[in-house]
């Protein structure tokens, strides 16, 4: 039987309470005001949550990725989720404690772990959609400086965040196997700068494209080798999709259980609640079991990247992700169905999550190339792309 360490347990217990304080309330709040969750973000950090899979040297906790995905899922079913998350520690803080120089481990890391320093991750282009391989930002060596230019585009809390991690691809790498090239920014440095995009629904954190304009950063900027090869660029997007599960987990396990409540409280039939008739109780259960099945994907998905089999945490990363992308998009639609009228009402909160949720069958990867993935890698058949 699966059951969590002691220590993970009384983690969530710990993220409950300290995000339960804030609430789907305050996050509508910010959003609406135009505020962000940086009250949140900073008592997380002091608490030590934000950083609990870096290492205790560089101010961390010295757990793993497990760890790191229960605070996200906790905080999520709270209703309170944290997207920067998924950037800051998971991606940005996993690819420098596993590739970056010790001077760049003691630079960024307790900044990352504690929450003062923020920082993004700028892969995503316009015209590369999910073919990674097809990147055109470059970077180019200038004396001791590396040159920078490209365009980004749907690159989460820009606005927040003091640095970026930006994936390029060395000058003379342009036609050939993409070999990322990795680039800590400063937000304030010249040349770069940055636009919202409109979304359609409200969040605290914004989605921006960044435009780099032969911008300059040090030698000391480049994380990794960058003829490291892919390896480097999957340290982080596998820890990515993992967490990724684990948001939409948390998502679908807040509108479950607000759909649960709703419904054994609701009577319009005698004395009944509506939770008594099984058009209602079928698909909550529904929900429920592949809510537990998405549950064990990320775990068994962060288990084994915590074990260090990358190949294999890439494979159940990727079906995590996906499976919580689903439950999401489920629970919240049985979650506004449920309520009827009410699920679509500013009162419920349940409304702007149905757009949220749908995010989880797209980013950071749709769920048609894990599909291609699962196909050629687990199971064999030709590649399809």
């Amino acid at each position: 039987m699966f059951t969590e360490p002691d220590e993970r347990v009384a983690l969530r217990e710990a993220v409950k309470k300290l995000a339960g304080k804030y609430g789907r309330e305050y996050v509508e709040k910010q959003a609406r005001e135009g505020g962000k969750m940086t009250e949140m973000w900073l008592e997380m950090g002091r608490n030590g949550f934000l950083g609990v899979n870096i290492a205790e040297q560089y101010g961390g906790g010295g757990g793993g990725m497990a760890d790191l995905a229960a605070v996200l899922e906790e905080s999520a079913a709270a209703g309170a989720p944290l997207l920067m998350m998924v950037v800051s520690p998971a991606i940005c803080g996993s690819i420098i404690s596993r590739c970056g120089t010790e001077e760049q481990k003691q630079r960024w890391l307790p900044g990352i772990a504690d929450g003062t320093h923020l920082m993004a991750f700028g892969i995503t282009e316009a015209d590369a959609g999910s073919n990674s391989h097809q990147i055109t930002t470059t970077a180019t060596r200038d004396g001791d400086q590396w040159v920078l230019k490209g365009q980004k585009t749907f690159i989460s809390g820009v606005d927040e965040a003091q640095s970026v991690l930006i994936v390029s691809r060395t000058e003379d790498a342009k036609t050939g196997k993409l070999k990322p090239a990795l680039f800590v920014v400063p937000t304030d440095a010249e040349g770069f700068t940055r636009q919202p995009i409109p979304m359609s629904w409200q969040a605290p954190e914004k989605q921006f494209t960044l435009f780099l304009d032969d911008v300059r950063v040090p030698a000391d900027a480049l994380v990794g080798d960058e003829d490291g090869g892919l390896w480097q660029l999957f340290a982080g997007l596998n820890p990515e999709r993992i967490m990724g599960g684990a948001f939409s987990c948390g998502m679908a396990r807040y509108a479950l259980d607000k759909a649960v409540e709703y419904a054994k409280e609701r009577s319009v039939w005698k004395d009944q609640p509506i939770g008594a008739h099984q058009g209602i109780a079928h698909p909550l259960a529904k929900v429920k079991i592949e809510l537990e099945q998405a549950r064990l994907l990320w775990q068994k998905a962060a288990a084994l990247y915590d074990a260090g089999d990358d190949f294999t945490a890439g494979e159940y990363a990727n079906m995590a992700k996906y499976a919580g992308g689903e439950v999401a998009c489920n629970a919240t639609d049985v979650a506004v169905h449920t309520h009827g009228g009410n699920g679509l009402t500013q009162e419920y909160g349940l409304g702007n999550m149905l757009v949220a949720a749908r995010l989880g069958r797209i980013a950071p990867v749709s769920r048609e190339m894990i599909l291609n993935f699962v196909a050629m890698h687990s199971l064999g058949l030709p590649k399809s792309y």
